[in-house]
């Protein structure tokens, strides 16, 4: 699964004209699927699952793309990126282990700024 998101990620990128823009989008997606799973959410915490793994395979790609020897970003850059990433993974599991709606607000709200910096520096 995780190969196949990469290689629909990678088709889109190369068709768009403007990787930041998709990335944005993509951020923004996951944003609003934790959102949605937040403001319904139930005991069985319903959709929890899918909306955590979409939210951890899109950075899976995005910390990887980043933080490689080819991406043109500065040092401090990927570095920040990849530990952003690494907290994303483990705050990720942390919600998996014991969840609380709240604790998806801080996914949310790294997603929606990740997805405002890359717009405005297009």
């Amino acid at each position: 699964m995780y190969n196949q998101a990469t290689a629909t990620y990678q088709k889109t990128t190369q068709s768009t004209a403007n990787p930041r823009e998709l990335e944005a989008s993509l951020l923004l997606k996951a944003a609003r699927k934790l959102q949605a799973v937040k403001e319904s959410w139930t005991e069985d915490n319903s959709g929890l699952n899918e909306a955590l793994d979409f939210n951890r395979r899109l950075w899976s790609i995005l910390a990887t793309s980043a933080t490689s020897p080819e991406s043109p970003l500065p040092r401090e850059t990927k570095q920040n990126i990849g530990n952003l990433a690494v907290f994303i993974f483990r705050h990720t599991l942390s919600i998996s282990r014991r969840s609380e709606p709240t604790r998806l607000n801080s996914l949310i709200q790294i997603n929606k700024v990740m997805a405002e910096g890359l717009r405005s520096s297009t």
